[in-house]
């Protein structure tokens, strides 16, 4: 009789690697994430401009008509000072709606991820797509009509119930550790950070021409139809990854304890001091990426670079090309050197590009920094699979929740940082936010670095990127 592969799919006649599953294409979870990063792709910034349209009063700030004037190009003796109170009333909004969307996704993600390892990944793949959509909805029903912009918010508490975003990447990723092994992971894992960025380089590149032509509206019915479409392909195209699924309640205080238990079991000796620093070191990649992010379209949006839309697109789709580069840096340094070093390049790719971006005052230079940004998205994808090897099979799903919501509270925090310090830099020094980023990275670089040297040495060298061989033991007995 065949043996099955752990963490095959049902019916799996025990193929190695179910290369057969691959090839029908039973398997790609790649699909998902692509088309839920299209929707946040173009809800992201375009959510944004909106803001800064109804908020400024603009001539299409319900959403549905087309082009209209930057207020960087009005009267400048009035400008200054309008300008910056509308910079930091946007930033604020921005900071309300991630706000709320963190506080419930938390408990969401927190519950659902760990629930995944027992059910399997497709229902925690469905339920944050349908989420999505209806957000999408609610905020086309604020654009038809003209309802306050506080109706946002009840879009982004709806979707932040069903896990959002967070969980489907939570969902993915735990999806790719169940069908890939050893030095595949951190590819597999590359991969669908790829992912991220060719559908965001697409929803950006696609995002400002459209909302230049139509407005608003029509963007966000695509927004709506991709999440749906990522609903749709989880329910009845996407074969489960895992193989033995059980019963399990979702209600329940276990799925929380079996996240706690991943930081705090005290047998998992070296390999949980590496656990809570890699989650740090991410943390703050994480924290850096998100926070530039979001004052980037601000930063483009106001003086002295003054973009349209069509320029934010292509500034959009210039940093989600980054995505796609770094995938290629990723598979061919991994040739010569270890996955720590790879990362502590992608960290100096990201302080050069940011350090950049700060003094840009010209397009060309804002240009530059993008370009420099070229490796930057290799540390993320290394980091998720260094936190994947230490944890069980059984546990990936409570490990990637766990990720997830280290994302969601930097989505939180970086939010509550740099669009706090954008305003209160704005008579000073624009830029410095991103300086303030570039300086958060050389923490995580020593962290990286020092793990990396620890291993290496004679004593720490038995110690693998596995759970402790003891709690292993403990399982199988």
């Amino acid at each position: 009789m065949a043996q099955t592969t752990p963490g095959a799919p049902e019916g799996c006649q025990g193929c190695q690697g179910c290369q057969g599953c691959h090839q029908r294409g039973l398997r790609a979870v790649e699909p998902v994430l692509a088309l839920a990063t299209l929707a946040l792709g173009l809800q992201g910034p375009l959510c944004t401009q909106f803001l800064w349209d109804r908020l400024g009063g603009g001539p299409s700030s319900n959403g549905t008509s087309g082009p209209q004037p930057s207020p960087c190009r009005g009267n400048q003796s009035q400008q200054g000072t309008q300008e910056q109170e509308l910079e930091t009333l946007v930033a604020h909004w921005n900071l309300y709606l991630n706000l709320a969307g963190f506080l419930v996704g938390l408990f969401a993600v927190t519950l659902f991820g760990p629930w995944s390892d027992h059910v399997g990944r497709r229902p925690v793949l469905i339920l944050p797509a349908l989420g999505m959509a209806l957000q999408a909805g609610i905020y086309l029903a604020v654009m038809y009509a003209q309802l306050p912009v506080g109706y946002l918010l009840a879009g982004r508490i709806l979707s932040g119930l069903s896990g959002d975003y967070n969980l489907i990447l939570a969902a993915c990723f735990a999806y790719a550790a169940d069908v890939s092994e050893g030095p595949s992971r951190t590819f597999r894992v590359a991969l669908l950070e790829a992912c991220l960025g060719l559908a965001g380089m697409g929803a950006s590149v696609l995002g400002g021409p459209w909302r230049r032509a139509q407005g608003y509206v029509a963007p966000f019915w695509l927004v709506f139809a991709a999440s749906l479409a990522a609903a749709f392909y989880a329910a009845f195209v996407l074969q489960e990854s895992v193989g033995q699924k059980r019963q399990a309640k979702l209600f329940t205080l276990r799925h929380y304890a079996s996240v706690a238990r991943l930081y705090m079991a005290p047998s998992r000796g070296w390999a949980r001091k590496k656990l809570a620093l890699y989650s740090l070191a991410f943390f703050l990649v994480v924290l850096v990426h998100f926070g530039t992010r979001d004052i980037l379209v601000l930063y483009e949006l106001s003086s002295p670079l003054c973009w349209d839309p069509v320029l934010i697109g292509y500034g959009s789709a210039a940093l989600y090309l980054s995505y796609l580069s770094s995938l290629a840096g990723l598979r061919l340094l991994q040739r010569w050197t270890q996955d720590s070093w790879v990362a502590e390049a992608g960290l100096l790719s990201n302080v050069a590009g940011l350090v950049t971006i700060a003094l840009a005052a010209t397009t060309p230079i804002m240009f530059t920094g993008y370009g420099l940004l070229f490796l930057s998205m290799m540390v993320t994808p290394v980091l998720r699979s260094k936190l994947s090897k230490l944890a069980d099979e059984t546990e990936q799903g409570a490990l990637f929740a766990a990720v997830a919501c280290v994302e969601g509270l930097c989505s939180l925090v970086a939010t509550g940082v740099f669009s706090s310090l954008y305003p209160a830099c704005l008579h000073f020094m624009k830029g410095f936010p991103f300086l303030f980023g570039a300086l958060l990275l050389l923490l995580p670089a020593a962290i990286i670095g020092w793990i990396q040297i620890q291993d290496s040495r004679p004593d720490y060298s038995h110690f693998s990127d596995v759970p402790d061989p003891s709690l292993e033991d403990g399982r199988i007995n």
